[in-house]
């Protein structure tokens, strides 16, 4: 995958928007994959669905700005 602002990061992006976690799971990244799905699960149960949309703009950002570890 290239870096940020590829074709690829934006696509990721899009997935993390509809379904928290789905971008970073397209990019490979489980851990991070299961977090954003959890962290907005909570946050539209805590805030009574208020709150939810920051966790898909976050999750969104996060797959947008992701840089793959750079190979020596």
């Amino acid at each position: 995958m290239a870096g940020q602002g590829s074709a690829a990061n934006v696509i990721a992006a899009v997935c993390s928007f509809l379904i928290p976690g789905l971008g970073q799971l397209v990019q490979g990244r489980l851990l991070g994959a299961v977090f954003y799905l959890v962290l907005t699960g909570v946050l539209w149960l805590v805030s009574l669905g208020f709150l939810g949309w920051l966790g898909h703009v976050v999750a969104a950002l996060d797959a947008a700005l992701w840089r793959p570890p750079a190979e020596d």
